[in-house]
């Protein structure tokens, strides 16, 4: 594959508890992954790197959507690394049959594609990460580590497609809430919009002057009081309902 890639942007995880890490929050066992590609080529390429990855362990590979969903019953991985655009079944498509049969897996969606409609479509979907298949050799694991960890990842030249989108999406409708929003507190707000420009956990405390674990605790509260399951799906939220505006 490629080696050109620049870097990837991503946000600490909201405190899960990851299957097979010991009391200290260190992985025990290898990060199992499945990779779905409809080129056989670039499968083996990943394979290949990921084999000198201590900590990582490709367990199966999948042609398309379809195929990936069968394996992932049966395999259980914990992430799957899946194209965007396939034959028989795409990967935005196999998301939500993919979280069935496995809802501890997490998926990175790593493609050509750098259309915002894919990128939103995919986060809908469940995707914890969207990767451009520009991305260098090395970051690939890295990726893989952080997602596994609770974090998410996306390119950031899409991160910025990203946040256009939202605004354009606000510009577009001029419908009014039937419910009040659930409020934030003004901390809340200041953490949510950094979070929404790309930011991690680390750089939030220091923007802010606050510990990264109280970072931690507000993305927690945020996702609780949202009643939602990832800073990605905050995000959206926030820009629907006009509870932040980014310029």
């Amino acid at each position: 594959m490629a080696d050109s890639f620049g870097p990837v942007t991503g946000g600490d995880g909201e405190g899960a508890v990851e299957t097979g890490a010991d009391a200290n929050g260190s992985r025990t066992e290898p990060i199992r992954v499945l990779v779905v590609d409809d080129h056989a080529l670039f499968r083996r390429g990943l394979e290949i790197v990921l084999a000198q990855e201590e900590d990582i362990e490709v367990i199966g590979e999948a042609g398309d959507g379809a195929e990936a969903v069968e394996k992932a019953a049966d395999l259980l991985p914990d992430i799957v690394l899946m194209d965007v655009r396939m034959p028989k079944r795409g990967g935005i498509e196999a998301c939500t049959s993919l979280k069935e049969v496995a809802p501890s897996a997490k998926i990175i969606m790593l493609t050509i594609s750098d259309e915002e409609a894919d990128l939103y479509e995919a986060i809908k979907a469940g995707a914890t990460g969207y990767l451009l298949k520009e991305i260098s050799t090395d970051e690939v694991a890295t990726a893989i580590r952080a997602v596994a960890d609770g974090q998410s990842q996306i390119s950031p030249s899409m991160a910025s497609k990203l946040l256009t989108e939202f605004k354009s999406m606000i510009q577009r409708t001029d419908e009014r809430r039937l419910v009040p929003a659930p409020r934030l507190t003004d901390r809340e707000l200041e953490v949510l919009k950094l979070v929404a420009t790309g930011m991690n956990n680390r750089d939030i405390a220091k923007e802010l002057f606050i510990s990264e674990n109280t970072v931690k605790n507000h993305v927690r509260n945020i996702l609780e009081k949202l009643q939602l399951h990832s800073r990605m799906e905050a995000v959206v939220y926030a820009m629907r309902e006009k509870i932040l505006e980014i310029r």
